[in-house]
């Protein structure tokens, strides 16, 4: 089961007025543990005020550059980005799970592919390390980015990016769509909706030659851009998805006591972690499986509790849940049994949920 290492910032650059790009360095014996796959995240936490507070952040990194990076933009209100863009220093300890997440496709240095990109803001982190990756690992893969940001001052790995489009010219192409600022050709102004996205394929880019898609940003993005790609010929086995978790609070909340009902409405639930079972009571509503292991003191994996991220992916091996939200998995992951514990409530009177599997 994943759990927290110590990494040692070692540098810290301000990319933008509002981000920044952290370098780290796992402690001895740990390094294995920080094998990443381009396109995957960390998990962080540190206390604030005496809570816990876990984030996630993608790592920006390509597989061969020899480093371990994440990219951290501030979010107004936001407790620990804010910490990270005014107080965090190179030398200072940061408490990380080793990398998680789905956001990529396998590599094959063979393949002739061509790929597509589309970020909103910081959505470029992840993409930022797959177009790394791509770039050395395939050499006969093209990659054609789309990124979207209010302003030019608003860009991310602005300067990263044209170093990597002239080292592989012909190969990279990125285009920057501008919310607020006019720009020579009038596609590439304002938001990406329908029209933007009928126009890039009809002027710009051959959707028959689109082998893969990756988008990350703010989901009503995200589903625009979907949806123009499905319009386009996509099928939805060539689009992959890595959504924000916009809707985490700032600080941390405790967990909250949980009232176990009596009867029908109570459920009795097991937690496998580790190799160890622990069982408990818990309501069938109003209180996710998540929420109720915390509150028994049960120390599950978790991060964004906003069923994005898939820190709280777990296998039911008995009964019947239901999620509410799912954002993170795979069909054929939910087929499998496995589940986002942050949006289970239980459906029958006995739940056991594995985290080994």
């Amino acid at each position: 089961m994943a759990r927290f290492h110590p990494l040692q910032v070692t540098d810290i650059r301000r990319d933008t007025r509002d981000s920044v790009v952290v370098t780290l360095q796992p402690a001895d014996g740990a390094q294995d543990a920080f094998a990443f796959t381009q396109g995957q995240y960390l998990t962080f936490r540190r206390e604030f005020d005496g809570e816990e507070l876990r984030r996630s952040y993608s790592i920006c990194s390509g597989l061969d550059d020899g480093h371990l990076r994440v990219g951290i933009r501030q979010v107004d209100g936001g407790a620990f980005s804010t910490w990270a863009n005014e107080q965090l220093t190179p030398g200072a300890v940061l408490e990380a799970m080793p990398p998680m997440g789905s956001f990529h496709t396998p590599l094959d240095p063979a393949a002739d592919r061509h790929y597509m990109g589309f970020a909103g803001g910081s959505g470029i982190t992840p993409i930022m390390s797959i177009i790394r990756t791509v770039m050395a690992r395939e050499p006969k893969a093209r990659f054609t980015l789309v990124y979207a940001n209010r302003q030019i001052s608003t860009i991310m790995f602005r300067e990263e990016l044209e170093d990597l489009k002239n080292l592989h010219l012909g190969r990279l192409s990125v285009i920057h769509v501008l919310e607020q600022e006019a720009q020579e050709i009038d596609l590439f102004t304002g938001r990406i909706d329908a029209d933007k996205m009928k126009g890039l394929f009809t002027h710009w880019v051959d959707p028959v030659s689109v082998d893969q898609a990756f988008i990350c940003g703010p989901e009503p993005m995200m589903l625009t851009i979907a949806q123009g790609l499905r319009d386009h010929g996509l099928t939805d086995d060539r689009i992959r998805f890595e959504l924000f978790a916009s809707g985490q609070p700032g600080r941390a909340k405790r967990p909250a006591p949980v009232q176990v009902a009596d009867g029908a409405e109570a459920c009795e639930a097991t937690v496998i972690l580790d190799g160890a079972s622990r069982s408990f009571r818990m309501p069938k509503r109003g209180v996710t499986l998540l929420e109720a292991a915390l509150a028994q003191d049960i120390d599950v994996p978790f991060a964004c509790k906003a069923g994005v991220c898939s820190t709280c992916r777990a296998k039911v091996v008995e009964g019947e849940v239901e999620m509410a939200v799912n954002h993170a998995l795979e069909d054929y992951e939910v087929r499998l049994g496995y589940v986002l514990t942050c949006q289970c409530t239980p459906l029958s009177d006995r739940v056991s949920v594995s985290y080994d599997h």
